[in-house]
């Protein structure tokens, strides 16, 4: 890898010249001014996988204060109540316009001078494809997060802002042609070749079952606003190979120190704590119980099935659609996703090594108990939060938030493992659960698919449960017939609904008197109106979830963005968010795209150096520059 950051390095001295220019008025500046016989494609697309893969500033702002929080994968406070930041936004749409799609625009347009002019090496068609596919990556993640951008920019001429959907039909065909072009018969002889290739080593069979996954992913988006091109484009994609097995996922290794491969959770100051969303798909989901997972010193904590917590009626909100609002639990659930033990580390459980204890100029990681006060800030009540298992919604807590020293404290909450916090890991973009899933949802929609909606489905469990190390459990899991706390479960053929209310036990986290508690299974509104929690495609979606933390946040979003689905609880309001008018009082039980951010808005340096564009791209959008205008293709009601 050292290696393949001093040869980007030494392409920088070469691009210099060609590639260095003011954020957005190079758009319109030709990218190959350089010699094209002293470039080549290698290291344009070497280049651009590299900055994609997020330096630790840009990581810190785009992955975690945005796709983390929109994605529901912790709990941040940005997207998910509304609001965004324009430095953030800028450094973020900057690399994309100066670096990262500009440089894979350039080395296909070297590829194509060199094949023209007679001086292309063996492999230089497949590089030229290999970057095909990679740009349409690229320009589903800027499409995904800003909405209208040009298919035709970074290549030398003025850019003509294209529609979302002009977008994703671009870059479908981008991948069809690609994938098809691959001449799998090419051999890389040159090691060094790929050494330059961080996510496939050149091999050319993955980056063509990479490239029809991709096309799965993106003509699924489709779904539900344009569902003949979706189901053609997804048809003709999964009749050719995809990625099936962890062997062809594409993930590239990260590195310790501050580069491009650092690791995106590195940044010490956040605590990647659970989220309600999360927690919620969880607890109860499958049926395994947590003294199937847990070491001996940890089973006393565990609580009996269907108690509720503590009520602290003073201290934590209830004004939120979260099941769990108003209680914290005093210890381990009864039964919970089996993967939840291996994502996250127990609060207080210091002996485990996937422990993280971040910061390390701190022992908040370590301090598990912590106060409830008065008005007068005279302790009510001291909790201990060892080996306690809670998630809490974001928004504004008001009085009962400032009274409240437990629920925004680091060392009172599960942490997301050390493994992935390290730089030790691979960084996933696009793992085989998720071509299963999605071959689970199409057959769900009556298309045709190489298998059964059940055994696509089960299969992404398993590729999930593999990679979490929990295999063991996977047959009683399938089995399960137990709702998770927002009612669905997990056996394909089990599609009852649940009860409105199920009967909890609790107690007054005050006075320790016990009581039974009705607790509300949440009505998704956005999903077939709130009529349904169980069927098919909420258990699909409902796994893939699961499966695609912590690396695709920006995925999870996207799905819930395009279905509703899974739930998303509402950010608390116990004051009114000022980014989030529509949320109030008199709705917070409801569910609306109006409570969920639904993109980026463009940044103030785009509409002050071309105004022209800027103009145009809101012409394409369809409505304002808010971070509440839907993309075309998501669900809008």
């Amino acid at each position: 890898m050292k290696k393949i950051i001093r040869n980007i390095s030494l392409m920088g001295l070469v691009l210099a010249t060609s590639l260095s220019c003011s954020n957005f008025e190079e758009v319109n500046v030709d990218p190959t001014a350089a010699n094209a016989d002293q470039v080549q494609i290698e290291y344009f697309i070497n280049s651009s996988i590299g900055g994609a893969q997020q330096d630790p500033n840009i990581a810190e702002r785009v992955f975690v204060l945005y796709w983390d929080d929109a994605g529901r994968m912790t709990r941040v406070g940005t997207l998910s109540e509304g609001s965004s930041n324009d430095d953030w936004t800028s450094q973020y749409y900057n690399n994309y316009v100066s670096s990262w799609l500009r440089n894979i625009n350039a080395g296909i347009k070297i590829a194509d001078e060199q094949l023209e002019a007679g001086k292309a090496r063996p492999y230089t068609a497949n590089l030229k494809q290999v970057a095909r596919i990679w740009r349409a990556y690229m320009m589903s993640e800027m499409s995904d997060n800003f909405g209208p951008i040009p298919v035709n920019g970074f290549q030398g001429s003025n850019p003509e802002y294209s529609d979302v959907k002009e977008v994703y039909y671009y870059m479908l065909q981008e991948l069809a042609e690609a994938t098809t072009a691959l001449d799998l018969s090419v051999d890389n002889a040159d090691n060094s070749l790929k050494k330059l290739d961080p996510a496939y080593g050149y091999d050319y069979v993955k980056w063509k079952k990479y490239g029809n996954s991709l096309r799965m992913r993106l003509a699924m988006r489709l779904s539900e606003v344009d569902a003949a091109k979706a189901k053609q484009e997804f048809e003709a994609a999964v009749a050719d190979v995809y990625i099936k097995d962890a062997s062809d996922n594409f993930a590239v290794q990260e590195v310790a120190g501050y580069n491009d491969y650092t690791g995106v959770m590195t940044r010490e100051w956040w605590d990647h704590e659970i989220s309600a969303t999360l927690n919620n798909l969880m607890i109860g989901l499958g049926g395994v119980p947590s003294a199937n997972m847990l070491s001996a010193d940890k089973l006393s904590y565990i609580k009996p099935a269907n108690y509720m917590g503590l009520k602290f009626e003073n201290h934590f909100t209830s004004l939120t659609n979260d099941p769990s609002a108003g209680f914290f639990f005093d210890g381990l659930h009864n039964t919970i996703d089996p993967r939840a033990y291996d994502l996250y580390a127990i609060p207080g459980d210091f002996n485990n090594p996937e422990f993280n204890t971040y910061p390390s100029w701190t022992n908040g990681a370590k301090t598990t108990k912590r106060t409830l006060v008065d008005a007068d800030n005279k302790v009510v009540k001291e909790i201990d939060a060892a080996y306690s298992w809670n998630a809490y919604v974001g928004g504004n807590w008001g009085a009962k938030g400032v009274k409240n020293n437990i629920y925004a404290y680091t060392g009172t909450l599960p942490r997301l493992a050390n493994k992935y916090r390290n730089s030790s890991n691979k960084r996933i973009f696009f793992a085989s659960w998720e071509s299963y899933f999605l071959i689970a949802e199409a057959a769900v929609r009556g298309w045709s698919v190489p298998m059964s909606g059940q055994s696509a489905y089960e299969q992404g469990i398993a590729a999930s449960f593999a990679y979490n190390g929990v295999s063991g459990q996977l047959s009683t899991y399938l089995a399960s017939q137990d709702y998770s706390r927002v009612g669905t479960s997990v056996s394909w053929g089990h599609t009852a609904e649940p009860p409105a209310t199920v009967v909890m036990t609790f107690k007054d986290g005050y006075t320790n008197a016990t009581g039974t508690y009705n607790m509300k299974y949440p009505v998704n509104n956005i999903y077939k109106n709130g009529t349904v929690k169980n069927d098919l495609l909420t258990k699909i979606i409902t796994q893939k979830f699961i499966a695609q933390t912590p690396w695709l946040p920006l995925e999870t979003w996207s799905d819930h963005r395009r279905l509703g689905l899974p739930f998303f609880e509402n950010p608390a309001i116990e004051t009114p968010l000022t980014d989030m008018p529509a949320l109030t009082t008199a709705n917070y039980m409801t569910n609306s795209i109006k409570f969920y951010g639904q993109r980026l808005k463009y940044p103030s340096n785009f509409g002050s150096n071309i105004p022209g564009g800027y103009q145009q791209a809101l012409g394409k959008l369809g409505g304002p520059d808010s971070v509440f205008t839907p993309l075309w293709w998501a669900k809008q009601q």
